[in-house]
């Protein structure tokens, strides 16, 4: 078993979340926070049950940062 940081976001019509770490794509959504993150919890074994474990980045992150620049 293995921990993952999951970026959660809220929009006006629900929540989207994703994991960091995972190759390949895997979202979860949700009309709240707690529906948006079992969503993708459950996106991510299934994802992890089809492609076995070399979904998982090499590395491990240690650290996750959320920054906004003015583009």
């Amino acid at each position: 078993m293995r921990n993952l940081k999951i970026i959660v976001e809220k929009h006006e019509d629900g929540y989207i979340a994703y994991p960091i770490g995972l190759k390949g794509v895997v979202i979860g959504e949700g009309d709240t926070y707690e529906e948006a993150l079992s969503d993708v919890k459950s996106a991510i074994e299934y994802h992890i049950e089809s492609f076995g474990s070399e979904v998982f980045e090499n590395e491990e992150i240690l650290e996750t940062f959320v920054a906004e620049v003015a583009v």
